[in-house]
């Protein structure tokens, strides 16, 4: 005899039409963020501001972060024929700059994203679970042939960008001096405050000008150079979709593979929420341990951590489980704090008068040939040590970001996360290189 509905009491029930309908309205996301709640937490935000001192903890800027990141990037993967060029990441950075140089957001939700960005670290917590969690999640067999094969055209494209860029800027009447150490070198400097700012202090004091002046002057280099980094980023994504065989999507090198795909217990790949606490907290810890050897030699702080996560990797000293909990973690940054990131590095740290002031005809022309040069000779000497074409000359795009947060957004922008740990190289090594030959050239031309 057949069963009817009544016989099978554990069957779930059918929820009513309205709480179905409901939940429908409520996986309507804007990013990850649901529309309802987005609605509620505008309106949150905004009768903070009307009392005049929306707070600048983590709670707010949870919630001003990623409905601001999130609804920009949605414009950016929403635009006709623009979506694949990495818009999401430049709406994300720059519409935010422009938001806060017109006006249009409060000043005093400014002041708390700005104090929140400034105070928090955010972006280096971000990046410590980046490298980290990119890093265990490599096969361990290719990660440090990768790290000694980037290198090659790295140092070679910065050479060529160089050439070019300066051919460039002289032929457009800028004059080779200014061309070089006013707008190249800034571009490949390693971004602000690893960059433009040691970059312009040495500067001061070999011409006894003010620093000040000579960091407004080289910030539009930076800046711009790193825009332009997003913009090529993008177009090679979207050239790897139709060109399969020249991308490795985020492998550097043939034969990578991740974690998940790894294992002596390929059955036993569960990741628990202890792993990734547990993981999380290590990233934290060689984050640290990078800052404190900075403060106390001045080694490069996050080069550091690069260095100790690459060790702990080849050493086998991480657990297959922390090393699927820092994946784990990595996942979970890129997918849900880029775009907020971004946002905050738009208001806090884009000054949109500054990115303006680049905007003349000559030196566009100079940033533009300088970084098409660092990619495209990037491109071309992949093969030389085999390593995909694109995904090395977006690495080598990341020598002309705005260090950090220029490479979270080009690495953004080509959908490429898992390069940060190579990313890093070239914008703290390939910088740090840059600034200190760039330094000795001045003292020298100046004495």
């Amino acid at each position: 005899m057949a069963k009817t509905a009544g016989d099978a009491p554990n069957a779930p029930a059918e929820p009513p039409a309205a709480a179905a309908a409901w939940w429908r309205i409520m996986d309507l996301r804007i990013g990850v963020v649901p529309v309802p709640v987005a609605v509620v937490g505008v309106a949150v935000v905004a009768a903070f501001v009307w009392l005049g001192a929306p707070p600048s903890d983590i709670l707010m800027n949870i919630l001003v972060l990623a409905v601001g990141g999130f609804a920009c990037a949605e414009i950016g993967k929403r635009t006709p024929g623009l979506k694949t060029l990495g818009l999401a990441a430049i709406l994300a950075t720059f519409l935010p700059s422009y938001l806060v140089y017109a006006h249009v957001l409060p000043a005093a939700l400014v002041k708390s994203i700005s104090a929140f960005t400034d105070n928090s670290n955010f972006l280096y917590l971000f990046i410590a679970a980046i490298i980290v969690g990119s890093i265990l999640g490599m096969d361990r067999r290719v990660l440090i042939a990768g790290f000694a094969k980037i290198f090659v055209p790295l140092a070679v494209g910065s050479v060529a960008a160089t050439g070019v860029g300066c051919a460039m800027g002289t032929a457009l009447g800028l004059g080779l001096k200014h061309t070089f150490f006013k707008v190249v070198a800034p571009i490949m400097a390693g971004g602000v405050g690893e960059g433009a700012i040691p970059l312009t202090v040495g500067y001061a004091q070999v011409s006894h000008q003010p620093q000040g002046e000579l960091f407004a002057e080289v910030l539009p280099a930076v800046m711009l150079g790193s825009l332009t980094a997003i913009l090529f980023a993008g177009v090679l994504n979207a050239l790897g979709k139709r060109l399969p065989h020249l991308t490795g999507e985020g492998r550097l090198q043939p034969g990578e593979h991740d974690v998940r795909l790894t294992g002596e217990h390929p059955t036993r790949q569960e990741v628990t929420p202890a792993d990734v606490g547990a993981a999380l907290v290590m990233a934290v810890t060689l984050y640290l341990v990078g800052a404190l050897t900075q403060k106390l030699w001045g080694w490069p702080g996050p080069v550091v951590m690069l260095a100790l996560a690459v060790a702990m990797k080849f050493g086998r000293v991480a657990s297959p489980r922390l090393e699927r909990g820092a994946f784990a973690n990595f996942q979970f940054f890129s997918a849900c704090v880029t775009y907020p990131l971004l946002f905050a590095i738009g208001v806090a740290k884009t000054p949109w008068e500054k990115l303006m002031g680049a905007f003349n005809l000559p030196t566009i022309a100079t940033i533009v040939a300088t970084v098409a040069t660092l990619m495209g000779t990037g491109f071309l000497t992949a093969r030389f040590v085999r390593l995909f074409p694109i995904d090395t000359a977006i690495v080598n795009a990341c020598h002309s970001g705005q260090g950090g947060t220029g490479d979270v957004a080009i690495l953004t922008a080509a959908n490429r996360m898992q390069l940060m740990p190579f990313a890093q190289i070239a914008t703290r090594i390939g910088g740090a290189i840059m600034v200190t030959l760039t330094l000795i050239l001045f003292a020298r031309l100046r004495g």
